[in-house]
Order: structure tokens, then sequence, then C-alpha cells
């Protein structure tokens, strides 16, 4: 088992640090219990050696107080600064805001005026069992978040009912969506795709039914979809501005 392949350059900063604890976690693990059985073994009772009476040793003990110091020492330093850039919100190139509600996310593009809510697609039959379950089951919506690749993108989170999670692994993007605060968190893509993810906090009988699709696009693409949005828009206002007439005639 794998993260999944990153799409930031903090998600390849995440991996490497869990590549490199994980690393140090089998040393110390092999070593302890290599030295242990080994121990055990070399003062075993049957070949005649006889138990020693001590009840300290300052010498270990400095040595197994200095040793994991330094280690931790060590990786507490890679740690806090992926950390603190995972934190690092300032200057965006553009903000979202999302919503969780029970069971989808609303979208809102602050400095765009677009807004839009993004549901389920996953046809009614797969998830009824009547017919065979695709590659992206429970993990496509009919509307996704589109954003520009090589753009800074935060993204701010609260929610409408209960706790919720905007989770994408492939940005290495998590932040709890909770009612009556606003989180938020920011992920920079590097390449373009389609990434997927889902509501990260159990939030009821359809916790699972609420996913999440970032649609990666180059800037000229990008345009194009901000275009077309503010075109729906204006078409309903217009639409909306016509009703109002006629009915009043």
């Amino acid at each position: 088992m794998d993260f999944q392949p990153g799409n930031t350059l903090l998600a390849h900063d995440i991996r490497e640090l869990h590549v490199i604890v994980m690393v140090i976690c089998v040393i110390i693990f092999v070593g302890v219990f290599a030295f242990m059985f080994y121990a055990i073994f070399k003062h075993r009772k049957s070949v005649g050696h006889q138990a020693a009476n001590f009840h300290e040793n300052t010498t270990v003990e400095i040595i197994w107080t200095v040793i994991p110091f330094f280690i931790l020492a060590g990786l507490a330093w890679p740690a806090t600064e992926t950390l603190l850039a995972m934190r690092d919100t300032s200057t965006p190139d553009m903000t979202i805001k999302a919503t969780g509600y029970q069971w989808k996310w609303g979208y809102e593009y602050l400095d765009e005026g677009i807004q839009f809510y993004s549901t389920l697609a996953t046809p009614q039959e797969q998830i009824n069992g009547t017919e065979k379950k695709t590659e992206n089951y429970l993990l496509e919506v009919d509307n996704p978040v589109v954003v520009p690749v090589g753009k800074k993108v935060r993204v701010l989170t609260t929610a409408n009912d209960v706790l919720h999670a905007w989770y994408v692994p492939a940005l290495a993007v998590k932040q709890d969506a909770v009612p009556g605060f606003i989180r938020d968190t920011w992920f920079k893509a590097e390449e373009t795709g389609v990434f997927r993810g889902q509501c990260a906090e159990l939030c009821g009988k359809l916790h699972g039914f609420m996913p999440i699709v970032v649609h990666v696009v180059t800037q000229e693409d990008y345009d194009i979809w901000v275009s077309e949005q503010k075109n729906k828009v204006a078409s309903r206002h217009i639409g909306g501005k016509d009703e109002l007439v006629a009915g009043a005639n």
C-alpha cells in the first residue's frame, strides 16, 4: 500500500516524510528486537549463564535517552517545515468556498461570482446493484470543481449542518468543514488531470455519497469555463426577469 500519486509539492513532501519516518521506525524495530533476541539467546540459563544482580546502569540510561532525543529532533525539523507549509494559505491566486451539506457540496468562487452545488452522479442502478460498478463508483459528480494548473488555490471550508471534511489525497488536502466556523487550506496542482476525493468525516447515512472531483485544467480552458459559467448565471438572471414581467402583465 502506498499514497496516491501526488500532484502538488506538498503531496510529494508528505510522502517523502512518511517514507523517512517509516524507514527509521523499521530500523529501530529490527535493531531493538535483534539485540533483545541476541541477549536472550546468548545469556540463557541452559548454557550456564548466571544472571547479574544490578539495579542501574548510568551509561546505558544516558544512551537510551540521548539517542531517541536526537532521532526525534531530527524528525521534528522536516515535519515542522511541512506542517507550516500546509498551513500557509497566504497570497492565493484564487479562493473557493466549499460548504458541506448532507449530502453534497456547495462551491462559491469568491473572485468570479460563480456558485453551484456538486452532487453524486453515480447511476442509481449501480448503487442498487442492477448494473456493473465502474472504476469511479461513488466518485463521480455532476458539477466538478475546476481550477487552473500552477495556481495557488485557497479553499475555505464550512458546513451547513454537521461536521464534514474536504479531502482530496492527490492534492494533499484534508480540512474539516465545521458548522459556524470558517477553516482554510490550499493546494497548487503541478499537472492537469482529474483528482477525486470524498468527505472524510462521518456525517450521516449517506456519508459515502458525497464525493469531491477536482478538474485541473490549463489557464485557457479555465478562462473558457469561467466565461461559460458566467453566461449561465446571466441567462438565468434574464430568464427570471422575463418571468416576472410576464407575470405582471
